[in-house]
């Protein structure tokens, strides 16, 4: 029997959480539904969730900041950001604070399911990459276990990563001092999932950034190379 998939929906429209539950449900989803974040927590703290779609207008704690706080605490669970705005902005801030994915409202069911079936792949896939590889690649100092997905900076501290952020760091460590452009790092990393004249890979490298380089704005590890993308400088060991 195929796994049923359970979904979280938090919105704060009673209209578009009914709607999305017989939509889905009809598609052999099975559907949770949170007004707010109180909600929310006590169906996170209850039930297995396989994905979370949030609205980011909400009452009380807005979505972006539920958001960057559920990354804090799990970097598994995938995240699908929800919004009427139309400013680009709060794409860039979502992927930013580690959303696997955004939508824009209104949106068609079809879309939706199309980007929940995108996201659940990415993160099966990584999963079984997780099984099936091993070893650690050795760079500057830090180690990356790819069979348990883990980064060590030099000083012996755990880093943790998103998926998205875990799959380009492998797509660099293992194509070290070479040039890649955003299209080869989208089709590396995100591969048939990835969408054309997708900014995100900036987002996920300045993330990147942020998190192995001591200086993030004059980055030495990950190199921008104009008209081109992305080199990675390091040598890499495997051992």
């Amino acid at each position: 029997m195929a796994k049923v998939i359970r979904l979280l929906v938090v919105d704060d429209d009673a209209e578009i959480r009914s709607l999305l539950t017989t939509l889905l449900g009809n598609r052999g989803y099975r559907v949770q539904t949170a007004h707010d974040e109180q909600q929310m927590r006590k169906i996170l703290a209850s039930s297995k969730v396989d994905l979370l779609i949030l609205d980011i207008m909400l009452p009380g704690k807005d979505g972006l900041t539920i958001c960057r706080e559920v990354r804090a605490s799990s970097q598994s669970i995938p995240i699908i950001m929800l919004t009427a705005r139309g400013d680009p902005t709060d794409r860039v801030v979502g992927l930013e604070i580690g959303a696997d994915d955004y939508l824009a409202k209104p949106f068609d069911v079809k879309e939706l399911e199309a980007r929940i079936k995108a996201v659940l792949r990415r993160t099966q896939s990584a999963g079984n990459e997780c099984s099936n590889a091993t070893g650690i690649l050795s760079f500057a100092g830090w180690r990356l276990d790819v069979g348990l997905r883990q980064l060590r900076s030099p000083e012996g501290a755990d880093v943790d990563l998103t998926t998205g952020e875990f799959d380009l760091l492998r797509v660099f460590v293992e194509r070290p001092q070479r040039v890649l452009s955003r299209d080869q790092l989208l089709d590396l990393a995100r591969g048939r999932d990835a969408l054309p004249f997708d900014r995100s890979i900036d987002i996920q490298v300045s993330r990147l950034r942020r998190k192995i380089e001591s200086d993030p704005q004059g980055p030495e590890l990950i190199k921008t190379v104009r008209g081109g993308g992305y080199l990675f400088t390091p040598r890499v060991e495997r051992t």
